[in-house]
């Protein structure tokens, strides 16, 4: 080769390099954020996840990208959501149910997952043990399902004189049937009457309204589902409009207008699960990080609608609330 056309042949190869080099620097890694709800009920939510990502050095929309993906309450649309994550070329995927965690695992053995979920990982089989997940999943561990009987405890206390207590579950839930059995117990000691509503779908809450009327209930009981988080301001507004008093599982239903909650922090939740991905983006590996039980519970109050349900809320009952809301 002759010397002109060799120096030709290497400037035409390093041209690319910085331009290359550019685009590889420009490059963002992407976030997935899988959730069965709409993008307004989890706002508080979704910020939370970007303040934990911050929290590790991530700021979405400068060094990271987050892909968004809404099933909207419409659960069947998870697989193809969670595959089209994958096909997106995603570092890591966030899900904030355990439908959506086995959506996403059933789209991808690799990917590093973190979840957000109420029910028990472990039971469910999603990660070997707390301490040490194994494969590709790690997340919060909320705890939610198992306060069904200290949620029935504090509605008793509020209500004393209602003795007949409606139970609504979602039986598509996969804690469903050990929060029927929690509340059964927790009801038997209470000496308290329950009357069990099931549904699934927004089409089952007026029947399931309708049946707690005209079974007599005093109170209504909700036990917790990310179904229920979704459709909270019709359950609260359903509740409203027959006059009864309700406890419920995340502080997001008082502050729509309910009456009560005990649950754990949601948005801190979410802000782990952040701390998560930016430490999977940072190098480390989810079977690696335990999963994060969440010990820190609310209890909220609203006053206004105790007191438009004719309510006189105990002094001993509200000095334990973690917020009362005016």
């Amino acid at each position: 080769m002759r010397r002109r056309e060799f120096i030709k042949v290497i400037a035409g190869s390093t041209a690319g390099w910085p331009l290359a080099a550019q685009a590889q620097q420009a490059a963002k890694p992407v976030v997935g954020f899988l959730i069965p709800a709409g993008s307004v009920v989890l706002r508080q939510q979704f910020a939370a996840l970007q303040e934990g990502l911050k929290q590790t050095g991530y700021i979405d929309g400068q060094n990271v990208t987050i892909e968004h993906r809404f099933a909207d309450g419409q659960f069947d649309r998870l697989p193809a959501l969670a595959s089209d994550l994958v096909r997106r070329g995603v570092f890591v995927i966030v899900v904030g149910s355990s439908a959506g965690l086995r959506a996403a695992k059933q789209a991808t053995a690799t990917l590093p997952i973190v979840f957000s979920m109420g029910e028990d990982p472990v039971k469910l089989g999603f990660v070997a043990s707390l301490n040490r997940p194994g494969g590709n999943i790690t997340g919060v561990y909320q705890l939610t399902s198992g306060l069904e009987a200290k949620r029935l405890g504090l509605l008793h206390e509020m209500v004393p004189k209602a003795k007949i207590v409606a139970v609504l579950v979602n039986p598509n839930f996969p804690s469903a049937e050990a929060q029927l059995h929690d509340v059964h117990e927790a009801a038997a000691r209470l000496g308290l009457q329950l009357i069990v509503l099931r549904a699934n779908t927004e089409k089952d809450f007026e029947p399931a309204f309708a049946t707690l009327v005209q079974q007599k209930a005093s109170a209504l009981h909700v036990c917790s589902s990310p179904f229920f988080n979704y459709r909270r301001e019709q359950l609260v507004i359903l509740a409203a409009r027959h006059v009864i008093p309700a406890i419920y599982e995340w502080r997001d239903f008082p502050a729509a207008g309910g009456l009560m909650s005990y649950g754990t922090d949601l948005n801190e939740a979410y802000r782990q699960t952040g701390v998560y991905a930016g430490r999977i983006l940072k190098g480390e590996k989810a079977a690696d990080l335990p999963v994060v039980q969440l010990a820190k519970f609310q209890f909220v109050i609203n006053l206004s609608t105790a007191k438009t349900l004719g309510i006189d809320v105990q002094p001993t009952l509200a000095a334990r609330a973690d917020e009362i809301i005016e």
